[in-house]
């Protein structure tokens, strides 16, 4: 069995090299130039990813709820309703729709740990830099659609992405999708006008 080896000795602690270490840092910062913040007057410059509030973009709310139900909180409310939309061709069936009703955050319950836009399969909920929505009543800290869609104004744009990064799938399918249309529109106009020039001849040779 090896015996390990003796720890190294400390070296002697030079009395008052604590204090002097917290002096130099007291000197260091009475140097430095202070700046004073001149709130209200000029707003901060927030960094692009601060977690203001939660905006909602309402067309793309489908009221599927997982919002609500992941939410670890339990401060999001939603109520809605079915409403039959009729058939959109001859002989159809009839669907059925939900209609949001109300969609309300009560923040003086909410952590802000962001759970319901990250599970948001529909991106109908965004974070807002927005900071100043203090109250005097923490009853007034639920805020409904209303206000969470005046928020969806301040959402800042998504970053640029990486040039060497992949497309993103939605955009490659829908540019797929426009090529091939166009391509179909393309031989469309190209069958009609040998049509039109096969007519023309035949009236010609007649």
């Amino acid at each position: 069995m090896t015996v390990p080896p003796p720890p190294p000795p400390s070296r002697p602690r030079i009395p008052g090299s604590g204090l002097a270490k917290g002096l130099a840092v007291t000197l260091r910062t009475m140097t430095r130039k202070s700046v004073t913040a001149q709130y209200p007057d000029v707003q901060p410059e927030l960094p692009p990813r601060s977690r203001g509030v939660i905006a909602l973009f309402e067309e793309n709310c489908t009221v599927c709820m997982l919002c609500a139900r992941e939410c670890p909180d339990w401060c999001i409310y939603i109520d809605s309703h079915k409403e039959t939309v009729p058939a959109a061709a001859p002989g159809g069936r009839e669907r059925s729709r939900n209609v949001l009703d109300r969609f309300a955050i009560d923040f003086s319950l909410c952590m802000y740990c962001g759970i319901c836009i990250e599970v948001c399969p529909f991106d109908a909920l965004f974070w807002s830099p927005e900071f100043e929505y203090a109250e005097t009543d923490i009853l007034e800290l639920t805020h409904e659609r209303d206000k969470l869609r005046e928020w969806m104004w301040t959402v800042p744009e998504p970053p640029a992405l990486d040039p060497g990064a992949e497309e993103p799938k939605e955009i490659a399918a829908a540019r797929k999708t426009a090529e091939k249309l166009e391509a179909q529109r393309a031989q469309e106009a190209q069958q009609n006008q040998e049509a039109q020039q096969a007519q023309q001849k035949a009236e010609g040779e007649e």
